[in-house]
C-alpha cells in the first residue's frame, strides 16, 4: 500500500536557542502540513559550528527524522563521534574517504514506503572536494532499486551551481533543496520532470542579525576587513522551511511551498 509522503525540510538552524525555538514550534508546523517526514539542516547549531550528540538527540525526540549538515560540521570535533555512530545525521557525500559519517540513508516509513535523504556539497567558492554531480549519480544508482523517493540537500554557495544541480537532477530525484546561504529564495517550484526545487531554503535562527551573526560584528568585518570573533545574535527567531508533497509511487513531487514561521511583521522584509 502506498500513499503520498508529506515532507517538511527546515533550513539551517543557527544556535541552540534557535534549535529550542524550533522544538517548541515543531508540532504546529508538523500538524499544519500533515508531515510524516521531517528533515532539518543542523550544521550551525552548536554556537554556529556543527552539532553535538545531545543536540541531535533533542531534535530526534521532538520528531525530526533526519539531520543534514554541511562544511561547518568539520569545524567542531564534537560532531565527529556523532557522525560515526548515528547515520540519521548526514554529512556531504562528496568529501574524501576516511572522514566519518555517511552521505545518504534510506528511511522506512509506514504503508511500506521508503524515502532516501542524500547530502552533497558544492565546490564553487568552497572546498575543492569530489564532484557533487558524479557523487549524486553514484548515490542514485545505489538507491534507485530500493525507492524512487529521494530528497537531496545541496549545501552550496553559488546560486548558479545550485540551479545547475536542480536541472541536472530533474526527474531523477524528488527534491533538490539548497542550503548554506541562510537567505530563503523566492523560486520554489516543480521542475518539468517532477523534481521540487528551491535555491535556498533559508535560516532558522535570529533574524535581527546578519545571517545569524550579531550585526555590529558583521559590519566591522566589512568595514575593517579584519577578523572579529563570530558571535550569534539573540533576537527575532524565525523558522524557514519548505513543505513538499511526493507521489510515493513515482517519486515525483506534486507540490512545494516555502514558509517562514512566524511570518515577517513590521520589518524590512514585509515593506514591499
Amino acid at each position: 500500500m502506498s500513499s503520498n509522503i508529506n515532507v517538511v525540510f527546515i533550513g539551517d538552524i543557527v544556535g541552540i536557542n534557535a534549535m529550542n525555538y524550533l522544538i517548541d514550534n515543531l508540532n504546529t508546523i508538523k500538524n499544519k502540513y500533515k508531515a510524516n517526514f521531517i528533515v532539518v539542516n543542523g550544521e550551525n547549531i552548536d554556537n554556529g559550528k556543527g552539532v553535538t550528540e545531545e543536540q541531535a538527540l533533542s531534535l530526534f525526540e521532538a520528531g525530526v527524522n533526519s539531520i543534514t549538515t554541511g562544511n561547518h560540521i568539520w569545524d567542531n570535533w564534537k560532531s565527529r563521534p556523532l557522525l560515526a555512530k548515528n547515520d540519521k545525521v548526514l554529512r556531504p557525500l562528496n568529501y574524501p574517504p576516511g572522514n566519518p559519517g555517511k552521505g545518504f540513508r534510506i528511511f522506512e516509513l509506514p504503508n511500506f514506503n521508503k524515502i532516501a535523504v542524500v547530502q552533497i556539497q558544492g565546490r564553487t567558492f568552497m572546498q575543492t572536494i569530489d564532484c557533487p554531480f558524479r557523487a549524486i549519480d553514484n548515490a542514485i544508482k545505489q538507491i534507485a532499486d530500493k525507492t524512487n523517493n529521494i530528497i537531496v540537500d545541496f549545501h552550496a554557495d553559488a546560486t548558479a551551481e545550485k540551479i545547475a544541480m536542480g536541472w541536472y537532477l530533474d526527474g531523477k530525484v524528488s527534491a533538490v533543496i539548497g542550503t548554506h546561504t541562510h537567505i530563503q529564495t523566492a523560486d520554489a517550484s516543480i521542475l518539468p520532470n517532477g523534481t521540487a526545487y528551491i535555491t535556498d531554503v533559508g535560516m532558522t535562527g535570529p533574524y535581527n542579525s546578519v545571517v545569524g551573526m550579531k550585526k555590529d560584528i558583521a559590519i566591522k568585518r566589512f568595514l575593517l576587513q579584519t577578523a572579529h570573533k563570530y558571535e550569534l545574535a539573540e533576537d527575532d527567531y524565525k523558522i524557514s522551511g519548505v513543505f513538499i508533497e511526493i507521489d510515493s509511487e513515482t517519486g515525483q513531487s506534486m507540490k512545494i511551498e516555502s514558509f517562514v514561521f512566524p511570518k515577517f511583521v513590521n520589518s524590512i522584509y514585509d515593506e514591499l
